[in-house]
């Protein structure tokens, strides 16, 4: 593959139209993958802006806003968290799809031709399908996805709520272009198609007329996150609708869509919404009976049980009355703000950490990757009030004044470095008393 020119950084008007799928095939083709922007990582202003003008859109229509803080944060948690092992490493779509091109491809289609651009469009997307279509009938492709249908909200925060695991088994599915379509196209589409399906995570657009009939839209989408029983496996298309159409898994909007996991998993922990279906896999195909069974919970839908179809029965489905409430602990104000500040404070670091990867050893990317990991963790406790809490924030708020003065976390503005500093002390501090307090009380309740 011949050697190209860093990927260069974009301007806002090309990050806004890349999230609609229209920059033009002569300004994103490319000759190599190493000259592919990075077009998902350079759209965090404009996922903010598009979050920021939601809120204001919303607000203007019903005079509040249907986005909660914990639910929001939890969102942008498992994209913070999805996008983590990209820091260490090339993408695993990427890397399989090159091994592929480079070993087996059949013939070599122009990487400058608008034809090879408009063919890749429509095969990404084809490939989708099938692999999004794969991830609700497979369980095991299904403990990862479900990590994106675990929100009961539905808005541009749930957009970014991204699985972990899901890379590692979608690269399967577009295998075949590497047959003929060059890496560096393929590498464009595929953040093309990902860029896409932020925006249609809305309910301030209600209806996009003759588009309806071949682009999945925010009305098609918000089908595909209901748990009414007809949501359940429909309107799995990226960029297109055609393919649900098509092969018979469409369907229209109707009945006030009820979003979320048919059953709801209560938590705001990172990881438990990353890995709580695996977990359940796992249990689930120890206690099973009979090889033949073991196979089939893993191979066979989420919803399969012995003596059942292959996806389960919709009579399992929990009754949907229209009148569910999201699961929502009462935070403190107070807790509120601090989850916030501290959430968008990592935030820095992580959009840093991005932007700077090339120049930062081994060492500093695993130690920023650990911070990440801990805050997340620790606000995910703090959000659901759990007892251990206190102690895990004390730990994280100890470990960026370690980490800060050894130089593995860099604030670049001597003024703000002390300003970190002198509000990580006192946030120590108050999580000391807090521990102190929570210790004594407990000594009484003892005696």
């Amino acid at each position: 593959m011949a050697e190209g020119n860093p990927p260069r950084s974009l301007a806002f008007s090309q990050q806004l139209r890349a999230a609609f799928y229209a920059l033009s095939p002569n300004e994103s083709s490319f000759r190599s993958v190493e000259e592919v922007p990075d077009y998902v990582d350079q759209a965090t202003p404009l996922f903010l802006t598009l979050i920021f003008l939601e809120f204001v859109v919303k607000w203007a229509q019903k005079g509040h806003s249907s986005a909660r803080v914990n639910d929001g944060i939890a969102s942008l948690s498992a994209g913070v968290l999805s996008r983590l092992p990209d820091v260490l490493s090339r993408s695993v779509e990427i890397s399989t799809y090159i091994y592929t091109w480079e070993n087996y491809r059949l013939l070599e289609l122009p990487w400058d031709s608008p034809w090879t651009w408009y063919l890749t469009f429509l095969g990404v997307d084809f490939g989708y399908y099938w692999f999004h279509r794969m991830a609700h009938e497979i369980n095991l492709l299904w403990a990862g996805h479900q990590t994106h249908h675990s929100s009961e909200d539905y808005n541009l925060f749930t957009a970014l709520r991204q699985s972990v695991l899901q890379k590692y088994t979608s690269w399967v599915f577009y295998l075949p272009l590497a047959f003929c379509i060059p890496p560096s196209v393929y590498a464009v589409h595929l953040q093309f198609n990902l860029l896409y399906q932020f925006w249609i995570h809305t309910e301030v657009i209600s209806n996009l007329g003759p588009l309806e009939f071949i682009l999945n839209t925010p009305s098609h989408h918000r089908v595909h996150h209901g748990r009414n029983p007809y949501c359940i496996d429909k309107n799995y298309g990226g960029t297109l609708i055609i393919w649900d159409r098509i092969f018979g898994t469409f369907a229209a909007e109707k009945d006030k869509v009820i979003y979320g996991l048919t059953h709801p998993i209560n938590t705001f922990e990172p990881f438990k919404i990353q890995f709580h279906h695996g977990i359940y896999i796992g249990k689930t195909f120890w206690n099973m009976p009979g090889f033949c069974n073991k196979l089939s919970v893993i191979f066979k839908g989420p919803g399969w049980g012995p003596g059942k179809p292959r996806l389960g029965l919709l009579k399992d489905i929990p009754e949907i009355t229209g009148k569910e409430v999201p699961f929502n602990l009462k935070l403190p104000s107070y807790l509120r703000v601090y989850a916030v500040i501290h959430f968008v404070l990592m935030l820095g670091f992580y959009i840093d950490m991005f932007a700077s990867k090339s120049t930062l050893s081994q060492v500093t990317l695993l130690m920023r990757v650990g911070y990440i990991i801990l805050t997340l963790t620790s606000i995910g406790f703090l959000m659901e009030q759990r007892p251990e809490a206190g102690f895990l924030e004390f730990a994280r708020c100890s470990t960026f004044l370690a980490l800060h003065k050894f130089g593995y976390l860099k604030t670049y503005i001597p003024l703000l470095s002390i300003i970190y500093e002198v509000l990580f002390s006192l946030c120590i501090a108050f999580w000391g008393i807090r521990i102190m307090k929570q210790l004594t009380a407990t000594a009484a309740n003892h005696h």
